[in-house]
Parts: structure tokens; C-alpha cells; sequence
């Protein structure tokens, strides 16, 4: 994952942060992301689909 989270973050431009499916399946709470296409990156042999995040959403507080 490490060697995945790297090659997105080099193909990013200045101020994007790309992230994949997998991981937005996790924060999609948390943040709000665009679908930017699919990456040809060296050493995965299938094009990988990637977001973009757009916005990190507000914690919701709850009370105890």
C-alpha cells in the first residue's frame, strides 16, 4: 500500500491529494472526493482508479 499511496502522490499536482477506492471506502465520512480516472503506475500491472479530495468534512459532536 505504501509503494500505491507514493506513486498516486506523484502523479498528483500541486495541492491534490489522490487517494483510492479502497481507501475513500473508509473515510467517505470524513471527507468528500471526486473520481479524477484511472493511472497507469509502475509496478501495478492494471490501470488503477484514483479520487481526488475536495473537502474534508466537519466532525459532527456529540454530547455525552
Amino acid at each position: 500500500m505504501t509503494n500505491l499511496a507514493a506513486r498516486l502522490a506523484d502523479e498528483a499536482k500541486g495541492g491534490q491529494v489522490l487517494i483510492t477506492q479502497r481507501l475513500y471506502a473508509e473515510v467517505e465520512d470524513q471527507v468528500e472526493a471526486l473520481p479524477v480516472g484511472e493511472y497507469e503506475l509502475k509496478g501495478f500491472g492494471r490501470p488503477v482508479p484514483a479520487l481526488d479530495v475536495v473537502a474534508i468534512r466537519e466532525a459532527e459532536l456529540t454530547e455525552a
